[in-house]
Formats: C-alpha cells, structure tokens, sequence
C-alpha cells in the first residue's frame, strides 16, 4: 500500500499533543491535498515542502498526494509538520526503505533549499514524546540543545532535509547530541544591585520579605521617590531556579517563542515588565489559539507593572484569579487550557494623579474626588491580595549625598535563602512551598499567637476593616519576618511589621 505514518507533535497551550501524519499517494494527476483541521501555516507548507524536496535531489512526486493529520478532531498550527509531512510523502513513494522511521518522532520547518529551521516549543515536544515512551527525536540542529534536556530520548540534530533522508537510507547518521554539550543559559549578567542606592531602608525590608516568602509588593510615593530604582533589583536578592523551576519556565518561554530556540536552560527567575497599554489576552493569556500571557512568562519570577493606576481596571483585575490559584484558566469553544503562573506580583504606583500626595517638598494639587478616581483604578479585592504594601517618600539631600550606602545584595540574598529553607522543611510533605501559598489551615497550624499577638492582630482588624483574606495575609507575612530572624514562634513585634506593612489598606485621611 503506498501509505505511510511519520509522528510529529503539535502545541496545545503549553503542553504538546501527538500527532499522527499520515501520507497517502496514488497515481493521477499531481494533486496535494491536507486534511485533519490544519491552520494556514500547515497549508501553505505544500510549496515549501515541494521546493525543499525539489531543492535537495529528492525530487517530488507528481503524484495524487494526500495527508491526513490525525486525530483530525484536534487543531494543528505550526511549520513544524513540514518536515514530518515531506519524510511521509518520501517513504510513501517508495524513496526510504520500509523499515525507516519505526516510532520516531520528526518535527521542523522546511526553507525553500531545504534547511531545517527552528521552530517554538520544542521542549514541550520532548517531555510530550518521553510520556508516550518515543525514544528518538529528530528535530532541527539549532533545537537540539533544548530536546536534548529531557532525559530518557535520543536527540538526532538535522541542518537539512538530505541529512534526514541520508540517515534513513544508510548513508550517513544524523549527529547524536551529547548532554555534556548542554549549556545553562545565563542571563546574570550585570544584575543591579541593592548596594548602590541610599537610604529607603522600610522598602529594602520589604523587597527582602517579599523575596524570602513570595509575597506581593506594592510601592506608592511621589516620582522620583526610587520605586521603580528598587524594584529593578529585586531579581539579585532572588533564590535560584531549582532543576524543576528552570525546566518548567524554560518549557513556557520555548512555546511562546521568547528569545532563540538554541538557548539552554534559563538560569535566572523572569522578571517581565509590560507596558501599561498591554491587553487583557497579552497579560493573562488568550487570543483564537490560546497562548501565554506575561503571567505565565513571569511564572516562577516576577511580574512588575510600573505605573500600576495606568494601567486599565479590566486589565488589573483579571490579575486576581492568576494571583490566588496560580495558575490560569482559559476556556473557549472547543478547548479549556491552564497555563502556570506562580510570580511575584511588585507593582509601583503614584499616590495621586498629579504625583505628590504626601510630599513634604512639593503641595499636592489634586482635588479629592480626582484622588478617589485615580485610586479606585486599583480595586478593593485586587488590593486585598497585595500581602506588602509601602509608602516610599523622596529623600532629603543630605540621604542622597551623605547617608552610607545600603547592604550588598548578596548578603541579603543569603538571609533569602536560608528564609526559604526553612519554609521548604516546614512544608516538606506539602504540595505548597512558600508562605504566601499556605491555605488557611496551614495558617492555623504554622502561625501560631500568644495572647498579646491575638489581641494586637483583633485591634488592627477592628480599626482598619481589614477582611478575612488580610487576616491570613498578615500571618502569613509575620510567619516570613519570624524565619528571616530564624525564630520558629510568631512573637508580636513580627505581627506589628507586617500590619504597618498594609498602609494602603487604611482610610485616606485629607
């Protein structure tokens, strides 16, 4: 029967699905034909797929060509079945020998001459291929690095499409990509430092405690008060990335496309900072073929919207759900998708329309209802899951001439991570793993009051009208402070800093 069946993959959200290309050709007039829900990039692939096969001294058949995407229920989308679609129109034709390929898995993108060029999401690809027990990919040389990644598969690098058909045929093996080759991709370079700013120690403190128990930041205070300064090197006093960490951020930075396809592991945590102008689908996630938004890049990072009152109220508040469940969902006709997204929110903000509400240099000249407007861009139940909340004021000239300069962020860092140890003992039967994650029954069991502490945590309640989720926030963020100090029992000084630290929380005095 002049059939064939080549695997190859397509890309669901951020996760990949089998796909089985089957190729059918039979005498008559030269027709090619592609079926099984295939997107345009799919369609077009018949001149590139032609041309290559022209191109590199395979030649095509003039022959009644049809291929079938299956399951044909799924949608493909990618160039990535060029390749796959080109070796099934081959073996088809009696142009490999019948015992190629067996259970191989193929994908890349065809050029016109027949190189291979890379395509997204090829990570994704090989854990997909390992869970379905393929045991040998080929994929695009310059994707080689990430497949390569994930343990268990062979990973075959092609520059072009006669290496692949010189491989089936015995003339000469496709390169094998050795692990020791792998390289870790670093991206510390020239990281800010927390040393070279002066003075705003309370926002230092609070970056620090956001860092040990990845808790949410939001800064507000006059322009030029450092919000944005400071929150940039937030990323040096961050933990590495864990194996499983840089695995899973790498994974969703390969399917959105972020950055060359050749690139290894991601080393550092994303810090992702979007314009204030960015929609709803480029924050969260969406469009017709649902892809990431900027909190999935940011998962296991950082997400940082400078400007925060400009950025729109439906655009915020699609935040929430993403903040509580850490992860989103998305849903559409014909499909429902989750993509990770597990960050640190740091948002920065002025006080007023006009800026200076509060300074002590300049007077404010918004009117009170203008200040209400401008504040209620950010909403009560968006508010309410930001754990640190500071107001930073401009320093006076002697902080910005004569004051010593701040710690290292190395140093900090240090007490970052001996915080996080402590939480990942703490939790080590647990699925979660930091403080900002504890439902309310681990706060009730790690974040124990005395009488003193029961009573402080009643008065804050009572007099700021703060609701049940700040409760839990609060302790949360003292169970934080009491691990930077190494103390295993909350004591009420723990409780008093991080009820200072819900100041946006209270009524606006004029």
């Amino acid at each position: 029967m002049p059939t064939a069946i080549v695997k190859t993959a397509t890309l669901i959200g951020v996760e990949a699905c089998m796909i089985d290309v089957e190729a059918d050709v039979h005498m008559g007039l030269g027709a090619f034909n592609i079926v099984g829900l295939p997107d345009g990039a799919i369609k077009e692939s018949k001149d590139r797929i032609s041309s290559a096969l022209k191109n590199s001294g395979g030649g095509f058949p003039i022959r009644r060509i049809i291929i079938n995407l299956a399951p044909a229920d799924i949608r493909k989308m990618g160039t990535g079945f060029d390749l796959p679609i080109a070796v099934a129109i081959l073996k088809a034709f009696d142009q490999l020998p019948e015992n190629a390929i067996q259970s191989d898995l193929i994908i890349g993108e065809l050029a016109l001459d027949g190189r291979i060029k890379p395509i997204p999401g090829i990570l994704a690809v090989a854990i997909a291929a390992r869970k379905n027990h393929i045991k040998r990919l080929i994929v695009p040389l310059e994707n080689s690095q990430q497949a390569c990644l994930v343990d268990g598969i062979e990973v075959l690098g092609a520059k072009d499409i006669q290496q692949v058909i010189d491989h089936y045929t015995f003339v000469k093996n496709l390169p094998v990509i050795q692990k020791d080759s792998l390289k870790i991709e670093s991206e510390a370079a020239d990281l800010l430092d927390f040393s070279d700013v002066k003075g705003q120690q309370t926002a230092k403190r609070v970056l620090e405690i956001a860092a040990a128990g990845k808790h949410n930041v939001l800064f507000s205070g006059p322009p030029g008060s450092g919000k944005s300064m400071l929150s940039k090197r937030m990323p040096s006093i961050l933990p590495p990335l864990s194996f499983q960490e840089s695995l899973e951020t790498t994974k969703i930075h390969s399917v959105s496309n972020k950055g060359q396809q050749n690139h290894g592991l991601l080393s550092q945590r994303p810090f992702r900072t979007p314009h204030h102008s960015i929609s709803g689908a480029g924050l969260v996630g969406g469009g017709t073929y649902p892809k990431p938004g900027e909190v999935s890049l940011a998962h296991n990072g950082v997400l940082f919207l400078d400007e925060l009152a400009e950025f729109s109220r439906y655009t915020l508040d699609l935040l929430r759900q993403p903040m509580e469940d850490k992860v989103v969902s998305i849903a559409r006709a014909n499909i429902s998708l989750k993509f990770p997204s597990d960050f640190i929110l740091l948002a920065a903000m002025n006080p007023c329309l006009c800026g200076y509400l509060g300074d002590t240099n300049r007077e404010c000249s918004c009117s009170i209802s203008s200040i209400l407007k401008y504040r209620s861009k950010i909403s009560g139940p968006l508010l309410d899951r930001i754990d640190l909340q500071a107001e930073m004021l401009n320093m006076t000239y002697d902080e910005l001439n004569f004051s010593k300069k701040g710690e290292p962020s190395h140093v900090i860092r240090e007490r970052v991570l001996l915080a996080r140890d402590r939480q990942i003992k703490r939790f080590n039967h647990d699925p979660t793993h930091s403080n900002s994650n504890m439902g309310h029954g681990e706060v009730e069991k790690h974040c124990h009051l005395d009488e003193s502490g029961h009573r402080l945590l009643k008065y804050a309640l009572a007099k700021y009208k703060l609701s049940a989720r700040a409760h839990d926030s609060i302790l949360k963020v003292s169970r934080t402070i009491a691990d930077l100090e190494g103390t295993k029992m909350l004591q009420s000084h723990h409780l008093a800093e991080a009820i200072t630290y819900r100041c946006l929380d209270k009524e606006i005095s004029f």
